[in-house]
């Protein structure tokens, strides 16, 4: 399946029955997947006006139990982003894909992974975090949209496919999971009506965290502190290859972080010994990983990904904490990461 249906299969699969977004490259086979896809397991999809009308509707529709998705590309995200923020003001469970593309603003059509701070750090006002999921494969791309709407239902929070051009137009073989029955939806619908807004009286006294407005400064906070406990109880998620006797260790994510396993494969074959950390999830960031390292044997961590200036890179440091140097190799604007230009670098940082 090419990326962007197998996203969206996938949802509905995981019990999604509810799309609203607005038509942007590269991801616009999403919502045409959806389009078709929604009204054979009685599901609503709708083509918004704009990326601000879409994202408030897929809040309206969660926020009535209704398990719901959005989807767009870099500037479209951006657009969201306010919308995205009141979910989380009001732990609302949504999903939703940034499918990258060059930028900054409008930018280039082609892949990119230029949007980390945005995913990572700021996806909107107010200093909220969501679970941040960088498949590399299409069938992780798969295997993470079906689990990241159980994870948003359990989070009461969004969840964010951070995922880009190549990853959603490229087709590979994929195993795609059990698909939801009508039954196992309506219960997860109907497990949601102890907060979700139905049409009859609520207790709001035990509800404030669904009110985003409240003047009292007190309840906000513990609303914030709330959120600062679940944050602090994800677990990061990251892949090691072959780091235990690595000379350079590339760090990665994503689709940079398919080409730096190639890249070790082929080196190693010559007699470098080159090791990957790649981030599954890039929040929460995997800084544990760096632990694994042998700075001992380690001459630099490489970081390799598709953005100028630097992004991830910041999130590498915090993690190899001046163990070892940092050197790095990037592209950007929608040129994709060549496996010669990372074999270059690696090869310069075993000369020097």
């Amino acid at each position: 399946m090419k990326g962007c249906e197998a996203i969206a299969e996938a949802a509905v699969r995981s019990g999604c029955r509810f799309f609203a977004g607005y038509p942007i490259t590269p991801q616009n086979e999403i919502p045409e997947y959806f389009a078709r896809r929604l009204p054979e397991v009685n599901g609503n999809f709708v083509q918004g006006e704009s990326e601000v009308a879409s994202i408030n509707m897929v809040y309206g529709a969660a926020a009535a139990g209704t398990r719901s998705m959005t989807s767009s590309s870099s500037p479209g995200v951006a657009l969201k982003s306010e919308g995205i923020s009141y979910c989380a003001a009001a732990r609302v469970p949504i999903v939703y894909a940034n499918i990258s593309r060059g930028g900054p603003g409008v930018g280039a059509i082609q892949p990119a992974q230029q949007d980390y701070f945005q995913a990572t750090k700021a996806s909107g006002n107010g200093g909220f975090q969501m679970r941040v999921y960088a498949p590399a494969t299409v069938q992780e791309a798969v295997d993470m949209t079906y689990n990241a709407f159980d994870i948003a239902d359990q989070d009461m929070n969004p969840v964010l496919i951070l995922a880009d051009g190549v990853i959603g137009t490229m087709m590979e073989p994929v195993e795609l999971p059990k698909m939801r029955t009508e039954e196992e939806v309506a219960k997860i619908k109907e497990d949601k009506k102890k907060w979700a807004c139905i049409g009859h009286e609520l207790d709001y006294a035990n509800r404030s965290w669904i009110q985003p407005g409240q003047w009292d400064t007190n309840v906000m906070q513990k609303v914030n502190e709330d959120a600062q406990a679940l944050y602090d109880s994800w677990v990061p998620e990251y892949e090691n290859y072959k780091l235990e006797d690595a000379e350079v260790v590339i760090a990665s994510y994503g689709i940079s972080a398919r080409i730096a396993k190639s890249v070790a494969d082929i080196l190693r074959e010559e007699g470098i010994k080159v090791g990957v950390v790649r981030a599954k999830t890039v929040n929460p960031f995997p800084y544990n990983a760096f632990d694994e390292i042998d700075y001992s044997k380690c001459k630099a961590v490489l970081d390799v990904e598709m953005s100028i200036p630097a992004q991830f890179v910041k999130d590498v440091e915090a993690g190899v904490k001046e163990r070892c140097p940092i050197e790095t190799c990037l592209c950007s604007g929608g040129n994709i990461m060549s496996r010669e230009a990372v074999i270059e670098a690696v090869k310069k940082i075993v000369e020097k």
